[in-house]
Order: structure tokens, then C-alpha cells, then sequence
């Protein structure tokens, strides 16, 4: 409760944070926030345009033509809010250091901040595809429901472990580094581009160490097929997610006066 009420004294100040990065963003172009829209208009548009109608692109199990663009904007969208939302956290209290050093504030502000950034740009851009499934006949009715606590898991993994590693990237700062390679692979190690049907056996049945393939599958279940997802394979990554954050804030907690001293 204590943290709560912290958080809820200082919400002008996470609240005017998540201003003044999102109009620094788009500061002295010329068409401002519009990028926020054209910039995953154009992704859906490309994977659309590409996929379905240049490639002819067919999904296994999946008889829409817009089906693997659809599967693809699933799988990309989703994939962006974790990466964003680790991404970021692991180096925002470095990014941060001048304001850690003059103010005295609440410094899990500044984590929730970059959740709350990402969840705003996550809501935007998923707009754009929820309104181009329900213009191409695609949207998937009362599943698409399903896709709240989905999201929640996803973005409660995220920030456990992005609050770990920001801890540590301020002691070790090739934490840093090393997470933005193992990003990449882990991207690749999921099936995002790629049904898991085309996976051999052996292969799918290491899928359960990937804490991110239940969770993006779920998103695709839901957006391409219509169905809901299967509940108990969300269970691991909640309780992964879990722990993360009980680790997260273990090590926030013990760590948070060295921070400034550290940086």
C-alpha cells in the first residue's frame, strides 16, 4: 500500500512524464503525432499487401486471405510492447541519472512510466489493426475479450523483468548490451513469422521454456482463429511473470539507495 499511495502522490509527475517523452517523440517534424498512426498503418499495409496479395502467403490451418497478415501484425504488435517495455527498463534508471541525482521522487516512477508509454503506443497502434479487422470482416467476436488478460500477463512479465535488468545494468553495464543480442535471437526463437506447426516435434516440445510462445500464440489464437486461448498454457508465464516482479522489486528495494551513488 505504501508504494501505491507513493505512486498516487506523484501521479502528476509519472502522468507529465508520459507528456513530455510522448510530444519529444515527434518534436520538430512536421506531421507530429500522425506518426504514431502512419507508422504502423504502414506495417499493416505492407504485410497485408505483400503477404496476402504478392506472396499469396497462406497459413496452415487458416482458409482467410488476410489470415497470415493478420497472424504476422499478431505476433509483430505484441512482440514490439515486450521489447519495448524491456528495452526501455532496463535503462531508464542510466538514462535517468541527472534527474536521480536533483530530485527526490518515487524512483519506481520511472519504471511505471515507460509501462505506461508503452501500453499508450501499444493502444494506438492496435487500434489501427482492430478497426482493419473489423473493415475486412476478420474481427473474432467475444475471444477478442480474452486478449485483456493476455496483454496483462505479457506486460507483467515485461516490466519483472525489465526492473531486474535495469537493476543490474546499473552495477554491470553489459547487461545492457548482452540483452539487446539475446533479444534478437529470443525474437527469432518465437513463433512470430513462422507457425509452430512447421516446427519439428522435438523442437515444440522446448517451447515451454519460452516463457513469450504461449503469450504470442494466445494473441494469434485469439486474432486469427477466433479462439480462445488455452488457459493453463498462460499459467507458466504468469507464474514466471510473477517471480520477476517479486525479484524485480527484491532487488529494487535493496539496491535503490546505491543507485545514485552508482550512476
Amino acid at each position: 500500500m505504501t508504494l501505491v499511495r507513493a505512486l498516487w502522490a506523484y501521479r502528476g509527475f509519472i502522468l507529465g512524464s508520459v507528456k513530455r517523452e510522448f510530444q519529444s517523440r515527434y518534436q520538430n517534424s512536421v506531421l507530429g503525432a500522425a506518426w504514431t498512426v502512419l507508422n504502423p498503418l504502414a506495417m499493416i499495409v505492407v504485410y497485408t499487401v505483400i503477404f496476402s496479395q504478392v506472396m499469396q502467403a497462406r497459413l496452415p490451418g487458416a482458409t482467410g486471405g488476410f489470415a497470415y497478415s493478420i497472424y504476422l501484425c499478431a505476433g509483430v504488435l505484441t512482440w514490439q510492447l515486450f521489447s519495448e517495455i524491456t528495452t526501455r527498463a532496463q535503462g531508464v534508471f542510466i538514462e535517468n541519472a541527472g534527474l536521480l541525482k536533483k530530485l527526490n521522487f518515487p524512483r519506481i516512477s520511472l519504471p511505471v512510466t515507460v509501462v505506461t508509454n508503452a501500453l499508450l503506443n501499444f493502444a494506438i497502434v492496435f487500434s489501427l489493426l482492430t478497426l482493419f479487422l473489423l473493415l475486412t470482416g476478420n474481427f473474432p467476436g467475444w475471444p477478442f475479450l480474452a486478449l485483456v488478460p493476455v496483454i496483462g500477463i505479457l506486460a507483467m512479465f515485461a516490466i519483472g523483468l525489465g526492473i531486474t535488468l535495469g537493476i543490474l545494468n546499473v552495477f554491470f553495464r553489459d547487461v545492457g548490451q548482452v540483452f539487446g543480442i539475446f533479444l534478437q535471437f529470443w525474437f527469432w526463437l518465437t513463433p512470430i513469422v513462422y507457425p509452430r506447426s512447421i516446427l519439428p516435434a522435438r523442437v515444440v516440445d522446448w517451447l515451454w521454456i519460452n516463457p513469450m510462445a504461449p503469450l504470442i500464440g494466445a494473441a494469434q489464437d485469439v486474432l486469427v482463429h477466433a479462439q480462445w486461448p488455452h488457459w493453463l498454457s498462460l499459467l507458466p508465464p504468469l507464474v514466471v511473470a510473477m517471480l520477476l516482479c517479486a525479484l524485480g522489486w527484491r532487488l529494487f528495494r535493496r539496491h535503490s539507495a546505491e543507485l545514485v551513488d552508482e550512476l
